[in-house]
């Protein structure tokens, strides 16, 4: 019996790579906006001079968080710059899922930006993104199986 290679899955193989994004100057109320339009839970913060560096993250929770439960100033007020986290973390596209999940349990986040050898943003994943291939992972080996199951029995 032959041992297959085992399947690792890249962080720039799993990552969605339609980022939205955001500038440190935009407000709160526009930023909420456009994650409204485009039902998205997060924008990467870039750089004001280069936006393919990503800075930052902000969230929906970061908006409830530290926005909207102060309730001491309007969201019209406030930037992304002062509400996005303050420690921006990301992964390599060649990361393994290993590491993709170490950072974001170490960090305590559910998303996490991916970029290149530059520090180019080219994707974003996300702990749901990660579930989702690993369920995708444990039905093809539970109808593999299943199929192994039937033979047997014949």
């Amino acid at each position: 019996m032959r041992d297959a290679a085992p399947v690792v899955m890249r962080a720039g193989e799993l990552c969605i790579r339609e980022v939205f994004t955001a500038q440190r100057g935009e407000t709160i109320s526009d930023i909420a906006k456009r994650m409204a339009e485009r039902n998205v839970g997060d924008l990467v913060v870039v750089d004001d001079q280069d936006p393919r560096i990503p800075v930052g993250i902000i969230t929906d929770r970061d908006l409830v968080v530290r926005v909207l439960a102060h309730g001491d100033r309007a969201p019209s007020e406030v930037t992304v710059g002062e509400v996005m986290s303050s420690e921006f973390v990301a992964v390599l596209e060649g990361d393994d899922l290993e590491t993709v999940v170490s950072r974001l349990r170490l960090n305590a986040i559910r998303r996490i930006a991916v970029v290149d050898g530059e520090g180019y943003l080219q994707g974003i994943v996300s702990l749901d993104d990660i579930l989702e291939w690993i369920g995708a992972q444990v039905a093809t080996v539970t109808r593999l199986v299943e199929r192994q199951l039937h033979v047997a029995a014949r």
